[in-house]
């Protein structure tokens, strides 16, 4: 499993990948994952 840093719009954000089309994307606030959500990247 992968954690990539997201950048742009999505900057501050990171995302680990489920599969080719979907990803959690979240951010870091006091060692807990915030805003998480699913995301269809395609």
């Amino acid at each position: 499993m992968k954690i990539f840093q997201l950048s742009g719009n999505r900057a501050g954000q990171y995302s680990i990948r489920i599969n080719n089309q979907w990803r959690i994307c979240f951010t870091w606030c006091d060692n807990n994952a915030e805003q998480v959500e699913i995301v269809d990247y395609h």
